[in-house]
C-alpha cells in the first residue's frame, strides 16, 4: 500500500501555523511534518525523508539569520529541493527564502506596507502553471518587504496593484506567493493585536473586518491551489 506523501512544513513563529493550508494539504492526502525551529525543534539536513518542502511566512526578515539562525538551513532546504525537482511552496516570509536562497534579492517594499484583501494580478504565465492555474481572483496581504529580484530563469505569475512580485515560479519545482492563502479568522486576530499600535487602530480595524468576511470566500478560492500542489507531490513521490 503506498504511504501519503510526508510534506516538511517549516513553521518560523506560534502565530504563523499552517493553518488552512495543512488542513486542505491533508484533505489533499499529504502528511505534514510541522518543524518549529524557533522553538528548538531542528531542521534535517536534506529531504531525504520527506517528498516536499513548505516555507511558512514570519515577521523576522529573509536576511535576519544571526538573529534566526535555522532561516540559513531553510534556505538549504530550499536550495536542495530546487536542484533534486522536489516540489516546494514558499509563504510570504517563505517565498522571500525560496528566492533569496536561489539568487534572488529582497527588499522593503518601496511602495510601502501591503495590508489587507488585495487582488491577485495574474499573468499569461499563470494560465497553465501547474499550482496556481486557477488563479484565484482575491487573497490576504500582510507584509513590509517583497521579492525586488527573481532568480535567474523564474517567472513571474501575479503581480501586485503596487507592481511588485505576487506569486512566482522560482525554480521548475519551487513556486512562491508573497500573500497569505492560509489564514483563517483565528490567524488574523492574533497578528492585529500583535500590531495593533504599529498600524494603527483606525487603518487596522478596518482591514481587519475587511479579511474577517472574505475568508471564507478567499478559502474556497485557493484551496483548489493548496490541491494541485498536493497532485504534484503525489506524481514527483511516485516518480
Amino acid at each position: 500500500m503506498a504511504t501519503d506523501p510526508r510534506v516538511l512544513v517549516v513553521q518560523h513563529q506560534a502565530d504563523c501555523p499552517p493553518a488552512l493550508l495543512g488542513l486542505w494539504l491533508d484533505a489533499a492526502g499529504c502528511a505534514l511534518d510541522v518543524r518549529h525551529p524557533y522553538a528548538g525543534e531542528p531542521l534535517p539536513s536534506g529531504l531525504d525523508e520527506h517528498d516536499a518542502l513548505l516555507v511558512l511566512g514570519g515577521s523576522m526578515g529573509a536576511y535576519d539569520d544571526t538573529a534566526h539562525p535555522w532561516l540559513t538551513a531553510a534556505k538549504e532546504l530550499v536550495r536542495i529541493a530546487a536542484d533534486r525537482g522536489v516540489p516546494t511552496l514558499g509563504v510570504c516570509l517563505g517565498h522571500q527564502l525560496a528566492a533569496v536562497a536561489l539568487g534572488g534579492a529582497v527588499e522593503v517594499n518601496p511602495h510601502g506596507r501591503q495590508l489587507g484583501v488585495l487582488p491577485m494580478g495574474w499573468t499569461d504565465a499563470a494560465s497553465d502553471d501547474p499550482v496556481l492555474a486557477a488563479r484565484p481572483g482575491r487573497v490576504i496581504h500582510w507584509n513590509n518587504d517583497v521579492v525586488a529580484d527573481l532568480p535567474t530563469g523564474a517567472t513571474t505569475l501575479a503581480l501586485a496593484p503596487d507592481g511588485t512580485v505576487q506569486a512566482a515560479r522560482l525554480a521548475p519545482a519551487v513556486w512562491g506567493v508573497q500573500p497569505h492563502p492560509e489564514v483563517d479568522d483565528a490567524v488574523v486576530a492574533r497578528w492585529a493585536a500583535d500590531e495593533r499600535e504599529e498600524i494603527g487602530p483606525a487603518v487596522l480595524d478596518a482591514a481587519l473586518a475587511d479579511m474577517r468576511s472574505a475568508v471564507p470566500e478567499l478559502a474556497r478560492a485557493w484551496q483548489p491551489v493548496a490541491t494541485a500542489f498536493a497532485q504534484r507531490v503525489r506524481v514527483t513521490s511516485q516518480a
